[in-house]
């Protein structure tokens, strides 16, 4: 897949030409430099990005649950397009260590700045919304705390462990940051045993110093490869697309993933939070989402969640092995 030659299609956008797929709509700003106070051009958001709003009865009662544990969902700092539909079903994936992160991402909603102490009670009270929802499978992530020794890795394994003690039958996935690089960061979170170790690498090599700019690509890579190395987890990731990326690039994330043994992806479509966020390029259709899936899985990853509005966690209860 690595040696095959990539096909190119160059979309003109003031001046310059960017590479981009061979099938899409083409946003209207549609260049990295673009940023805030660009007047005049707006993002046509095509049909098939529409989501269910938010307000059935189960979405007012997790609500209420998770203000009342004081906990953070990333389906509400990181404005996910899917949270009408999974707080429907009563699912939700938590956010540990505060909802103020130490990194700005080109592409992340979630407010950076200084972030609050480190609230050692807070993963009881997730196992606890974990119980009080009956959930079969329950995933948590966390804003990235880079002023820590160990970028919150013990909390990340306190919350594992709160949960197996109060809801034994309910799987556990994780959704970490690199940590920087620690192994024994690393090593802290798996020997809680996680049930599944997401990473995300978010975008393709030549993007991601522009899409993150504090993490490393092949950081990312050498995480999951390391995670995989426990032989306790299952490992997953997830992409987004629409930054720029050719499908060739993609196919080459797609390879590196699988080198370093990464059993489930996520695929999914960049949507602008705000004009300080990065520009969309390009909107993929639904077909080329099932295109994606399919070489993913003709690749060997066990599990391929592949769609315009497809987030890392979605669907993620699916991916489980049944036991």
């Amino acid at each position: 897949m690595k040696n095959q030659p990539m096909e190119v299609c160059e979309v003109q956008i003031v001046g310059e030409k960017l590479p981009q797929s061979t099938i899409g709509v083409p946003a209207l700003a549609g260049h990295p430099q673009w940023g805030k106070g660009e007047e005049g051009r707006h993002e046509r958001r095509p049909d098939w990005l529409k989501a269910r709003a938010p307000g059935s009865p189960n979405y007012i009662r997790l609500k209420g649950l998770v203000k009342q544990l004081q906990l953070h969902t990333v389906c509400e700092s990181a404005i996910c397009p899917n949270v009408g539909e999974c707080w429907g079903h009563g699912t939700a994936t938590f956010m540990i260590l505060g909802d103020v992160c130490t990194r700005r991402c080109g592409f992340c909603a979630i407010t950076t700045g200084r972030p609050m102490v480190v609230d050692w009670g807070e993963p009881m009270r997730v196992a606890e919304a974990v119980k009080t929802l009956g959930l079969r499978h329950a995933v948590i992530t966390s804003v990235a705390r880079d002023e820590l020794r160990d970028g919150g890795a013990a909390i990340f394994a306190a919350t594992i462990r709160a949960i197996r003690r109060l809801c034994p039958g309910t799987s556990v996935e994780v959704l970490i940051p690199e940590f920087k690089g620690d192994p024994e960061a690393l090593r802290c979170v798996m020997e809680a045993r996680p049930d599944i170790l997401n990473h995300n690498i978010e975008t393709v090599e030549r993007l991601s110093p522009l899409v993150r700019p504090q993490a490393r690509y092949h950081r990312s890579l050498e995480l999951l490869k390391r995670a995989k190395g426990y032989g306790t987890s299952l490992t997953k990731s997830g992409m987004m697309l629409g930054v720029g990326e050719t499908i060739g690039e993609v196919e080459r994330s797609m390879a590196d993933l699988r080198e370093v043994g990464c059993d489930i992806l996520t695929i999914g479509q960049y949507l602008r939070p705000s004009h300080d966020h990065l520009p969309v390029v390009m909107y993929h259709p639904p077909e080329e989402f099932l295109k994606l899936k399919n070489i993913g899985l003709s690749m060997g990853f066990t599990h391929v969640e592949s769609g315009p509005l497809v987030r890392s966690s979605y669907h993620a209860e699916d991916q489980v092995p049944v036991s």
